[in-house]
């Protein structure tokens, strides 16, 4: 079983890590060259290039695996998506949530400009990692202390990104899983907050920052809530590069920004409020294994992504049998050995990519004592310092 895996795996990692090379080379040059002439002009081929890169993992979700998303979404604001600069805040329920997002903004027009806040070990991963860098994403150390400053300043700087963007922030700090939420509902009970079932108890701080610095050039806030039905197993990445299907039900709801309210403390209760819904909306769906079929939009399965990995394929395949008919690699044992390391650096890879997506790899949640019965009290000391 292993060595069918590894078949697979492995193929898809060369695919993936020499094509994502190849981008990430292009993105430095951009940078170095094009980026101090023109932060604009750098913004808009940078887009060009993340998109080609992360259109291989669309293509695995789409194509390769068959996994179904389905969005639930009100028509017009469904409309709006990838025509506007957006906060984008989420549950974190399953391993590839991050993976539903960039559907999501693929079919939306914006796969190349969507941005997230990510731990800043993430920024080390081999050529997704470098490309996210590349593309501003926002990089934390799960400390607000040393955190709060690269915030605001990372915020500030999308203020004149020149095309529609989305900036995700999973604003539950890491996660779900069932200990996590044991503990979350330990403090809560605690806290005498209402105590969560489906999800974690937000970290409010940095969702307070993103709104307060955000309001003047963001016009929405997508609120969305992701959920897999009883019927289908969990997505995984390893499931996803085996080719096993799955189903993701998303709810999205549109929030005006203008419409936020503008005290701190009543934008953290704003967060709260909308996770407390958000629980009772997982209710709904765990029990009618639904989100309501009347709001059902039909995001469909692009040849696009399709097209730009059988283009790589090509590609590599044609420079590989170049290379080969040149250097003759494999007719030594020198050669050999030189492949079969490449190979095992390659399975390292996706091994390390696989166990990064993993929920159960996270920290587990640590839950302080309140000192007192108060619906207002600061809940980031229930959260991961790191996910």
């Amino acid at each position: 079983m292993a060595i069918a895996v590894a078949a697979v795996i492995v193929p898809l990692g060369v695919l993936f890590f020499i094509s994502g090379l190849v981008i990430n080379l292009i993105q430095a040059t951009c940078f170095v060259l094009i980026r101090p002439i023109s932060k604009s002009t750098y913004r808009r081929l940078n887009r060009i290039f993340a998109e080609l890169l992360w259109l291989e993992l669309v293509w695995i979700v789409d194509w390769w695996a068959g996994v179904k998303i389905k969005v639930y979404a009100d028509p017009k604001e469904f409309n709006l998506m990838g025509k506007e600069h957006a906060l984008v805040i989420a549950n974190h329920r399953s391993d590839i949530d991050w993976l539903v997002g960039w559907i999501l903004a693929q079919r939306s027009g914006c796969l190349g400009s969507s941005l997230a806040v990510m731990k800043k070990s993430s920024k080390l991963l081999p050529v997704i990692g470098w490309s996210m860098w590349f593309s501003e994403y926002l990089f934390l150390e799960r400390s607000w202390a040393k955190d709060e400053r690269t915030l605001k300043s990372g915020l500030q700087r999308l203020s004149d990104y020149p095309l529609p963007f989305w900036l995700a922030l999973f604003v539950e700090g890491t996660r779900f899983t069932q200990a996590k939420l044991l503990a979350a509902q330990e403090y809560a009970t605690s806290a005498g907050l209402p105590v969560p079932r489906n999800v974690l108890i937000p970290r409010t701080k940095g969702f307070v920052t993103a709104v307060s610095h955000m309001r003047s050039f963001v016009p929405a806030i997508y609120d969305a809530t992701i959920c897999i039905p009883k019927s289908s197993p969990a997505p995984t990445m390893l499931r996803l590069f085996k080719g096993q299907p799955s189903v993701v039900h998303v709810h999205l709801k549109r929030h005006e920004m203008k419409d936020m309210p503008e005290n701190d403390e009543a934008i953290a209760q704003w967060c709260r409020d909308i996770f407390v819904a958000k629980d009772k909306l997982l209710d709904k769906h765990i029990a009618e294994d639904t989100f309501g079929e009347e709001q059902l939009q039909d995001i469909g399965r692009p040849v696009k992504s399709l097209v730009v990995v059988a283009s790589w394929a090509c590609i590599l395949i044609l420079g590989t049998i170049k290379f080969l008919q040149a250097t003759a690699l494999l007719s030594s044992w020198k050669g050999v050995a030189i492949s079969a390391a490449l190979m095992a650096v390659v399975t390292v890879l996706m091994q390390i990519l696989i166990n990064f997506s993993k929920s159960e790899r996270s920290t587990a949640a640590k839950v302080a004592p309140a000192k007192e019965k108060n619906v207002n009290q600061p809940t980031e000391n229930v959260q991961d310092k790191k996910d």
